[in-house]
């Protein structure tokens, strides 16, 4: 357990030198398996569990003497157990608030009692007790750096000492305690591996391990990935660690063992073109010319001298070991200083690639997914003599290929194809022989067998990303292009079909679209029969149509290509196929449809052409794919009301959270969620998820699921919680704890969601008793330093049904240390959605006295002040109840006056929005109580549009009318009498 806090735990860093557990996933993976290794010690091990610590384990802890049962002494605050020890002393002991705990077995006892309050009690008895394990079995066990001799310490007691059965205890003690640190850390750096969001530079380093890291292993579960040293032309060398928090600078690792060195120095930047900007103005002022710029074009304002080089721990004498470290880093360091010392001036804007244009064009091609391996560093292969027959075999049959005949030629294809052509050695032969010029070459021939058979192996290889980019370079895709046109169907299934496999890169996209491919692709379309029992001929359609679909598939992936596809009439063929019977034929014309879906083009075609209807139908089939990709279009399509009231009328709900079951299956879980949580946008659809027990079952898929089905899950649950009923239900199924705990979570899109999903359940005065007991309104208000603007207004919007129903919301709101100012400082933001949830914060905060006196203090008049030029009717609303709640202390609103919030205010009465009216009402009925603002009021003609008002049928509006137009007819009539007395 000491090893795992000291390597694998995350600590903040204090002043004082008592850090505390970070909130983050591995100390939440690490705290719940401690808790379940405390919870079944005195079951698992009886004897090692009664064993008495050296010395007691003490923290500050959250029980009190009503939680305990029998088997203790209360006497008013004060517990003690009956168990003691030898000396008599009680095994555990209670003075609020501290608490201290002599064994196992009474560690067990508490985290029973502490219930919901277990993995609380468990951090703060580490964060009290860093090194447990020297206080359970005394100094000389305490967790050191190096060799572990804790067991043979013991062994020594046991030829020493008479205590054999103590000393035998003790040994299963230790050995229990190692075995929980090496399942602690092998746990986390599983879990930092998965985490991996990025592949590793491309510069050569001398280890990668199995999950993409090129870093130790002790440094992987901080969550570290690689070590880089940047030499800008304008500044110090950079030393760099990529993490999967981000990027920053450390203190300057030059090798192993260094460990104050891997302390990082810096910020935490989101990605190193924004470290670089910020520590290299000769960078940022040339990188923020490029229009569109590859991570390639890097180079051209620095020198990337090396990667760190990172060698596996061997068993080697130290000294040989530090030698050979540093000779293969100056040995590295030299290799990329050579390779990477680059002038600025000596390269061009705009680089050229191969078979295509070239430059800022490479990068207007968005994509609805993530590129795949743009531009992967090629792998070569060491060593021939690791190369087994079939690399020289089919390197003999590529030289027959070069110089035979056409007999010869047909049987050397044949003869390839005999070959297992989904190794990558044997792809990789035929490319490093020239093979691939020649079965390219082969595909301008005139003669049929030679064109099928060169097609056969071209689509075989082609599944491999470097023979992809190697077909591209060498103008391959432009002659299957061509090819489409052939009169022979087998040509030209075989061509789509390989035209499908290279597709999956932005150049050779773009590359199809520029030779006329889109429109040919599209023309396959529109030749399959639709019915079940076909003909030879008819199945050679449908194979045709089939291939058509995957190759367009592949380049619907970019924005421009979805365009063409819609512009080649495209649509209303795939809606026709989206009738096949074949299964075959739907999953990639499905495919294709849901990835056009993101434009809102597609999704209005989809709409009118009656293909929601299919898309439902097509949920119930027994294929797994194809549900996955009907559930991923209506996700994408539910954005549109139209579409989820189809999907409704078309009985389509039902099969969906019957698809809820199928949580092996992570890919179609998350377009079934997606697909849930889009249409339950529409509250009619919420009440029949309701019928269909549709919460209960996303509740339950809370915990244990990758990030993108848990985006959906809580996305739908923060939909379906607008409805109280609803609400409760989460409550009764447990949802409100796992909803909080994700609150900790890093996914800026689900953050947004559970925010949304906790404000919506804070209505509810039950539900709000369960998020404050487990400081969720703490965490919410942390979610405001978020630099994300959506995850700020979530929050802020979060916030507010917390405050309007916490028990005792004042002194909650103080207890957030910098709470208020941080809140009030948000006011300067730009994104108008964070303003105007930050005004309905600062309205709520403002209903107490003290919190207002505060936020006063913190400058919220005249920023409130600033913000009352907005045309945002939402806004506007908002901001008009913040002003209407500041007005109320001090002079605050003759401070508003001052800042000139009265006239615009005015203006507001103009809006459309009723509920702007009422705000505004209030708020100026407010500000009315001070005589120059009265006059301002008048002045701008505010009385003509009140009297209006005081004629409606809110009454709150009509009473705040009232109350304005009174205050200024008396501060009329005192002028009168002043004036004529």
């Amino acid at each position: 357990m000491g090893v795992a806090l000291t390597r694998a735990a995350q600590w903040t860093t204090a002043s004082s030198g008592t850090g505390k557990l970070e909130i983050t996933p591995v100390n939440e993976s690490l705290l719940k398996e401690i808790l379940e290794f405390v919870e079944q010690f005195s079951s698992r091990h009886p004897q090692e569990a009664k064993h008495v610590f050296k010395e007691p384990l003490q923290w500050t802890t959250s029980l009190e003497a009503s939680d305990f049962k029998t088997e203790y002494d209360i006497s008013g605050p004060t517990v003690k157990s009956q168990e003691t020890d030898r000396d008599g002393h009680p095994m555990l002991q209670l003075t609020p608030p501290s608490i201290s705990v002599h064994s196992f077995s009474q560690l067990s006892k508490i985290v029973q009692l502490a219930t919901d309050k277990k993995l609380k009690e468990v951090r703060a008895c580490l964060e009290a007790n860093r090194d447990p394990v020297a206080k359970m079995l005394g100094p000389s066990f305490a967790t050191v750096e190096g060799e572990d001799s804790s067991v043979l310490r013991l062994l020594e007691e046991v030829k020493e000492g008479d205590q054999a059965k103590e000393t035998e205890i003790k040994v299963k003690l230790i050995i229990l305690l190692q075995q929980l640190d090496t399942q602690l850390l092998s746990s986390s750096l599983k879990q930092i591996s998965q985490w991996v969001p990025f592949l590793p530079p491309p510069h050569s380093v001398y280890y990668e391990f199995t999950n993409g890291c090129r870093t130790p292993p002790w440094r992987q579960v901080h969550g570290e990935i690689c070590y880089l040293v940047i030499k800008p032309c304008d500044t110090q060398p950079l030393h760099i660690t990529c993490s999967t928090a981000g990027v920053f600078l450390n203190g300057g690792i030059r090798q192993e063992g260094e460990e104050n060195a891997y302390d990082r120095t810096s910020d935490v930047y989101r990605d190193l073109v924004t470290l670089l900007k910020s520590k290299s103005p000769h960078f940022a002022e040339n990188i923020n010319k490029q229009v569109g710029f590859h991570v390639k074009q890097v180079a051209g304002f620095l020198r990337v001298i090396f990667a760190l080089p990172i060698t596996p721990r061997s068993t080697d004498d130290k000294k040989s070991k530090k030698n050979a470290v540093s000779e293969k880093f100056a040995e590295a360091q030299e290799k990329m200083q050579k390779k990477a010392d680059v002038s600025v001036s000596s390269l061009p804007g705009r680089h050229k690639t191969p078979g295509g244009v070239g430059g800022a064009d490479d990068f207007s091609e968005s994509s609805s997914e993530s590129e795949e391996d743009e531009e992967q560093p090629e792998r070569r292969t060491e060593s021939n003599t690791d190369l087994p027959s079939e690399y020289w075999q089919i390197q003999k049959l590529v030289k027959y290929l070069k110089g035979g005949n056409q007999t010869a030629t047909v049987i050397a294809l044949c003869s390839m194809r005999d070959f297992n052509l989904a190794q990558e050695t044997c792809q990789l032969a035929i490319r490093d022989v020239g093979g691939l010029e020649v079965l390219i070459n082969l595909l301008d021939t005139e003669e049929i067998k030679c064109k099928i058979g060169s097609l056969k192996i071209l689509k075989e290889i082609s599944r491999n990303s470097q023979i992809r980019r190697a077909i591209a370079d060498l103008g391959g895709l432009q002659t299957m292009v061509k090819i489409l046109d052939s009169p022979d169907k087998d040509l030209k299934y075989l061509a789509a079909e390989t035209i499908a496999n290279v597709a999956k890169f932005r150049r050779a996209r773009r590359t199809v679209r520029q030779h006329g491919g889109i429109k040919r692709l599209v023309k396959l379309l529109d030749c399959v029969p639709d019915s079940a029992a076909l003909t030879e001929e008819q199945e050679k359609d449908v194979e045709v149509a089939r291939c058509g679909a995957l190759a367009l598939w592949s380049c619907s992936k970019s924005t421009r290509n979805k365009e063409a596809i819609r512009k080649a009439g495209g649509i209303p063929l795939l809606a026709r196929l989206l009738k096949s019977p074949h299964e075959n034929m739907l999953i990639p014309v499905v495919g294709t449809l849901q990835e056009c879906a993101s434009e809102r083009s597609y999704r209005i075609a989809i709409q009118m052409e009656g293909m929601i209807e299919d898309l439902v139908k097509n949920l119930n089939c027994d294929n797994h794919e194809l549900q996955m990709h009907c559930a991923s279009a209506i996700f994408k399509c539910a954005e549109d009301k139209r579409t989820r009231d189809l999907v409704r009328q078309c009985e389509g709900l039902q099969p969906l959270v019957t698809l809820l079951s199928q949580a092996d299956n992570k890919q179609l879980l998350a377009a079934t969620t997606g697909a849930i949580w889009k249409c339950s946008i529409s509250m009619e659809n919420v009440a029949k998820f309701q019928d269909y027990k549709a919460l209960e079952t996303l509740v339950g898929l809370l915990t244990d699921q990758p990030e993108e089905v848990l985006v959906n899950v809580v996305g739908a649950l923060g939909e379906g919680a607008q409805k109280p009923a609803n609400r409760a239900t989460i409550r009764k199924c447990g949802g409100i704890q796992p909803l909080v705990n994700l609150l900790t979570g890093t996914n800026q899109a689900l953050l947004v969601n559970v925010t949304k999903a906790v404000g919506a359940c804070a209505t509810e005065l039950e539900n709000m008793t369960i998020i404050d007991r487990l400081d969720g309104v703490r965490l919410l208000w942390s979610l405001l330093k978020n630099p994300n603007p959506d995850v700020q207004a979530s929050a802020a919007w979060a916030i507010c049904p917390c405050i309007e129903n916490a028990k005792d919301s004042g002194e909650m709101v103080r207890s957030f240390v910098g709470g208020l100012e941080l809140i009030v400082n948000l006011l300067k933001s730009t994104n108008k959605e964070v303003l105007a949830s930050v005004c309905a914060a600062i309205a709520k905060i403002a209903k107490d006295e003290e919190n207002l006196a505060v936020i006063t203090d913190h400058g919220v008049v005249p920023m409130l002040a600033k913000l009352t030029n907005t045309t945002d009717d939402k806004l506007r609303r908002h901001l008009a109840e913040a002003i209407a709640r500041c007005c109320m202390w001090g002079s605050n609103r003759v401070l508003f006056g001052e800042a000139g919030a009265v006239a615009p205010l005015v203006r507001y009465l103009k809006s459309k929005d009723t509920s702007v009216h009422q705000a505004t009402a209030q708020a100026l009925f407010q500000l009315s109580k001070d005589p120059n603002n009265c006059i301002t009021m008048h002045d701008n003609g505010v009385v003509k549009l009140l009297l209006g008002m005081m004629g409606s049928t809110d009454e709150v509006l009509q009473e705040a009318a009232a109350g304005c137009v009174a205050n200024i007819r008396r501060l009329a009539l005192a002028n009168e009498k002043a004036r004529y007395g």
